[in-house]
């Protein structure tokens, strides 16, 4: 070392220096050997003299790596103490591995915008960014190119502190020649714009806005000049080929980048384009099938309604042609023959009810009374009447499943519903054939459920399967549409599979039909299982005659239709009982709140004045809990029963019905259980 007379460190001098000195700093040994530093590398920076003296004086060895501008290198160096007052240094070149190391780190950082960033420009933007600020530059941009007007499109550039920006639109022939150069594909490394041909005329204007040197790396696609990512530096600067390399890989990354967020950018407006337009074509289909539906309703209400005008005129001649001549009998003292109109209008009546009750059964609106039901007797207690009306020709053969669940049903309908079927499958074999009824348990999972339109859960089968003629997928595809039938005119309404789905559609099951043409067909009904035990039908009765009253039991009836209210009144005063008439629900209402005695209330469903007979009965229930309440309607209102069954003590009974079935339910709710 050498020092000062106060004996600070001045300087140090080359006693020993081995090749690898040489090789190392790009140096010569001979020259500066026994030398002097200041007269060998007079730009050292003075924090390795403060290192080198440490060591001389303290002899604690030390590491550091430190750059050595004046070479543009960086050294790894471990400096120990030989002597006093000496030191000796092994130096290690780290330049490269720290460049690599930056390097990676950067394209790292740069990898982590490119997949985060989802804006094309904000994503240029931020690349460039990163570089001006690594390359420690005083602007960095990505600008968009029109090669013909010869300009750049800036939005916007990274300035170092106290560099203005020029985002904005720039024409290149303003600053130089070089576009030319740019056009071609070229790269422009400027190190002096004052120096360099293309620029030395605009210098004075590229030093304006802090381009004293510069690099402008051209972005292509297809061939075509589209966009630039820049550099500039307000001072003269000799551009490395580690920064042009680097540079050349933010602007291939950032190219490709820009290109994939501008696709997505217009994939996504595409996609919301073409759900914009599917879904203006969906709703024009919509509501051309809407149409359509409509136009099918209307047509199938014309057939509905022309079709119940047709059979109810019918039925209107019989029982109004029937009470004329009853009425010219009687004028005319002829008594003899009155029977016979009576028993004309009864029968002419009861095939309206009928009628009716396979409407409602279509529309899924009938008054059902759902029971737990056991389909093998069921079938086994009808099979000798489906025999007979068969006829001989026809085989029935019987298959009742060991074990059969107990089904949720109205056992009435059940019976209508496979006497139907019987007679439909005895239609379809004329020649004679077989008809096989047959019952089985079935648990269905989601998606054998889903295929039936059915929820999930256990079921009760109930299938009629004949030998005919089979029906074609198109007279599949509306057999259970109304008034169609495939029989002669006459000889079938079109009602009867119509009516067999709405009451099993009703009753929460399904209906599907297998057939083959000439092979036959097959009508399997799914009713929900009733998951508990079979009770009793206590509604079963062997009284000839119907049941008197006993002293003083009182029957509130409430109907606004008058003659209903009248005919039940007289029914109940006949067979004894005390009648009270109400109108509607609150003069009902105030009976109930009397003191009046009443044993069973009988409601219509159907009643004026804002309370119809389910809440006339829900009131009465908290008046008298103990109540007995029949509803008589002809119509299915929601109100009557809440999820599809009744309250105990509630009954229901419907319109029309015959003397001796009123008085039997009458006196089933009335007498003691």
């Amino acid at each position: 070392m050498l020092w000062d007379a106060n004996g600070e460190p001045q300087d140090f001098r080359y006693l020993e220096i081995n090749d690898a000195w040489g090789r190392l700093t790009g140096l010569s040994v001979e020259s500066a050997l026994g030398r002097p530093n200041a007269e060998v590398l007079a730009d050292l920076e003075p924090e390795w003299l403060d290192d080198f003296a440490a060591v001389a004086l303290s002899g604690e060895p030390r590491t550091t790596t430190r750059p050595v501008r004046a070479l543009g290198r960086v050294y790894e160096a471990r400096i120990f103490r030989p002597e006093p007052g000496q030191f000796a240094v092994l130096f290690q070149d780290v330049s490269q591995r720290l460049r690599e190391e930056a390097r990676r780190d950067f394209l790292l950082r740069l990898s982590d915008i490119l997949r985060d960033e989802n804006h094309p420009d904000e994503l240029a933007h931020r690349a460039a960014a990163l570089l001006g600020a690594s390359l420690g530059v005083s602007r960095a941009g990505y600008g968009t190119i029109d090669p013909l007007a010869e300009t750049i499109l800036i939005a916007p550039d990274w300035r170092s502190p106290g560099t203005s920006s020029i985002a904005g639109v720039l024409r290149f022939r303003d600053y130089g020649s070089y576009i030319d150069d740019l056009k071609q594909g070229t790269t422009v490394v400027i190190d002096d714009t004052r120096l360099d041909p293309r620029t030395a005329a605009n210098s004075a204007d590229l030093e304006a806005i802090n381009a004293r040197s510069f690099i402008n790396m051209p972005v292509t696609e297809e061939g075509g000049f589209v966009a630039l990512l820049f550099l500039t530096n307000n001072l003269p600067r000799a551009w490395t080929a580690d920064e042009i390399s680097l540079m050349r890989e933010v602007a291939e990354r950032t190219r490709v980048a820009v290109a994939r967020r501008r696709a997505e950018r217009d994939l996504r407006r595409l996609t919301a384009s073409l759900e914009s337009e599917v879904e203006a074509r969906t709703q024009a289909l919509l509501a051309a099938e809407e149409q359509l539906r409509q136009s099918q309703k209307m047509e199938a209400v014309g057939q509905l309604t022309g079709g119940i005008a047709h059979d109810f005129n019918n039925l209107l001649t019989g029982i109004s042609g029937s009470l004329e001549l009853l009425t010219v009998r009687l004028e005319q003292g002829r008594l003899s023959e009155l029977g016979r109109y009576v028993a004309s209008a009864q029968a002419a009546a009861q095939r309206a009810a009928a009628l009716t009750h396979r409407l409602l059964a279509f529309s899924r609106r009938q008054t059902l009374d759902p029971k737990p039901t056991a389909v093998n007797e069921l079938v086994v207690g009808m099979e000798e009447m489906i025999r007979r009306t068969v006829g001989p020709a026809i085989e029935i053969a019987v298959r009742c499943s060991a074990e059969l669940w107990p089904a949720i049903v109205d056992p009435n309908q059940l019976e209508n519903a496979l006497l139907n079927l019987c007679l439909n499958a005895r239609d379809a074999m004329p020649d004679g054939g077989c008809v096989t009824i047959e019952t089985g348990n079935l648990a269905l999972d989601d998606a054998a459920a889903r295929e039936r339109d059915l929820p999930p859960g256990d079921y009760v089968s109930l299938c009629v399967a004949d030998t005919g003629t089979g029906m074609t997928p198109d007279v599949i595809a509306r057999a259970f549409d109304p008034f169609f039938t495939t029989k002669p005119l006459g000889q079938g309404t079109g009602l009867g599979l119509s009516m067999i789905y709405g009451f099993v559609r009703q009753s929460g099951g399904q209906v599907r039909i297998s057939s083959e043409l000439g092979h036959g067909t097959s009508m399997r009904l799914f009713l929900p299982r009733h998951h508990g035990r079979l009770e009793g039908d206590g509604d079963s009765r062997a009284a000839a005659a119907p049941p008197r009253a006993e002293q003083g039991e009182t029957v509130l009836v409430v109907d606004d239709e008058s003659g209903v209210r009248i005919l039940i009144t007289e029914v109940l005063e006949e067979l004894g009982y005390v009648a009270i008439e109400a109108a509607d629900g609150a003069a009902g209402l105030k009976v109930l709140q009397s003191d009046a005695r009443v044993d069973l209330l009988v409601t219509d469903v159907g009643l004026p004045g804002g309370m119809n007979g389910r809440q006339v009965a829900d009131a009465a229930r908290l008046l008298r809990p103990e109540l007995k309440i029949l509803f008589v309607t002809g119509y299915a209102e929601n109100a009557v029963a809440r999820s599809g069954y009744l309250e105990p003590g509630m009954h229901v009974l419907t319109k029309p019905f015959t003397i001796d079935v009123l008085a039997d339910r009458i006196r089933t709710l009335i007498e003691p259980s």
